[in-house]
């Protein structure tokens, strides 16, 4: 009661208003309670794509099994675990931001922004922002992108990209459309020896997939050449964007306002670009 007492006979701080104070305390618990909601629902979202993926695996090793008469080597898959795990969380500023590896080394909360840059001109011919961090799910958009453009631009019918963007599907997708791809299978090595440098591969058998016939095209020198105009064209983009240009990071929240910010950073680009190409 003493110290009851003498808080109430203590000053109140300047600028503080115990009311707002409050109300300020209240709202931040709605907050976090919002928070945990959006972890118990994302948790859920993603145990459920495991106990597909999980069951799917089972059921491969099981028509296996009845194939061979044999039971499969090695560990049968793991079933997920429900519920959140230690390491989810949401971030309180912008709940639609997901955490990210960054370039340097660490981690960053942020968005995946991606361009589609037209290797002749240099401008930027589709973009979109996503959450997802892994670039293999990126190019079936990036696809549909493509096929949305007008005409009279042209049809695309080559598309480069780096290891990130490597699949089996990818690949598949890209022949579906007509389209010719040069993706990089894993991380080539920058001081390739003579021999790796200009010999070419051994002929294709007719029962080649397409990964194969992509896998052998890349290994040609014509493919090569190709795939070697991916440094010059998408790199200098993105590097000039965030280097030059000083975009390096977003200053809206949340995924529309963000697309739309990426938008007008692209824009920006090809205002450049036109620049350069008209004079």
């Amino acid at each position: 009661m003493k110290k009851a007492e003498a808080a109430d006979k203590a000053d109140i701080p300047d600028g503080m208003s115990i009311p707002e104070e409050l109300e300020r305390r209240e709202e931040r618990l709605k907050v976090i309670a919002q928070a945990k909601a959006e972890i118990e629902r994302r948790a859920a979202e993603r145990h459920a794509v495991e106990q597909a993926d999980y069951e799917k695996k089972q059921a491969d090793r099981a028509a296996k099994q009845k194939q061979s008469g044999k039971k499969p080597r090695g560990r049968g898959p793991k079933p997920p675990l429900a519920g959140p795990t230690d390491k989810d969380q949401v971030n309180l500023t912008d709940e639609e931001s997901r955490i990210m590896p960054a370039s340097g080394g660490g981690f960053k909360q942020a968005y995946n922004a991606q361009a589609a840059v037209d290797t002749e001109t240099m401008l930027i011919i589709t973009t979109h922002v996503t959450q997802e961090t892994n670039d293999k799910q990126q190019m079936s958009p990036a696809l549909e992108a493509l096929a949305a453009l007008p005409g009279q631009l042209g049809k695309v019918d080559t598309i480069i990209a780096d290891c990130g963007y490597y699949s089996e599907t990818n690949v598949k997708d890209c022949e579906a459309k007509e389209i010719v791809p040069y993706i990089a299978i894993d991380r080539q090595s920058h001081n390739p020896s003579v021999w790796e440098r200009f010999r070419e591969p051994e002929p294709l058998p007719d029962n080649a997939d397409a990964v194969a016939r992509m896998k052998h095209r890349l290994k040609t020198a014509v493919g090569k050449a190709v795939y070697a105009i991916r440094k010059s064209t998408v790199e200098p983009a993105f590097g000039v964007i965030k280097a030059v240009m000083g975009f390096d990071r977003f200053s809206l929240r949340g995924c529309t306002a963000v697309s739309g910010e990426w938008d007008l950073a692209c824009i920006a680009w090809n205002i450049k670009r036109l620049h350069v190409l008209s004079a």
